[in-house]
């Protein structure tokens, strides 16, 4: 379960502030959502873990053959342009995308949405935030990004001015035309 602090009405923070607690705080996984809200992130257990890491990987050999983008692990904070600064647990950003940003841009919380992500919702998690969170990154740029739901077996798949489509539990997931070739394969 993740711990949400409330800021608002005394204190709002910058990206700049927000990366600099950051810094300070290595050990604290944090996220800022768009309405300002500071939210330290729960650790994940074994099962999710490893399931996060399988997720990358598939993700990661795709890419490694087409060498369309780059792909970030859920340690990579965005910097979204909405002022919400997010941690999706797979993401991934072309390579034009992803050049258009200047060394100290990559360096920091870079300033841009992914065009992909993937968030899996571990036992811990409250659907509600992640949706919430889902709907963040399509706000600000987002091309294509599932929920896995593996506790109501369903995946959610957002899409840009399309209405959220569930499917129950899927065999396959495909990346359509933003990772072209890309087949998710769900145990």
């Amino acid at each position: 379960m993740n711990t949400v602090l409330e800021l608002k009405p005394i204190i709002e923070l910058t990206s700049e502030e927000f990366y600099q607690l950051c810094q300070v705080n290595p050990e604290l996984p944090l996220e800022l959502s768009r309405n300002g809200e500071l939210i330290i992130m729960s650790p994940v257990g074994g099962e999710s873990g490893h399931q996060e890491a399988n997720l990358i990987a598939d993700v990661i050999f795709w890419n490694r053959q087409t060498q369309l983008g780059l792909v970030f692990s859920s340690s990579t904070v965005f910097d979204l342009p909405n002022g919400g600064n997010r941690s999706p647990d797979v993401a991934w950003i072309t390579n034009e995308r992803w050049d258009s940003l200047n060394p100290r841009q990559k360096q920091k919380f870079p300033p841009i949405c992914p065009d992909f992500v993937i968030e899996l919702r571990s036992p811990s998690d409250r659907l509600q935030p992640l949706q919430e969170k889902m709907l963040e990154y399509l706000d600000t740029g987002l091309r294509l990004g599932w929920l896995i739901n593996l506790q109501d077996r369903a995946v959610e798949i957002y899409r840009p001015q399309q209405p959220t489509e569930t499917l129950s539990l899927p065999v396959s997931l495909s990346g359509e035309d933003v990772l072209p070739g890309f087949t998710l394969l769900l145990d």
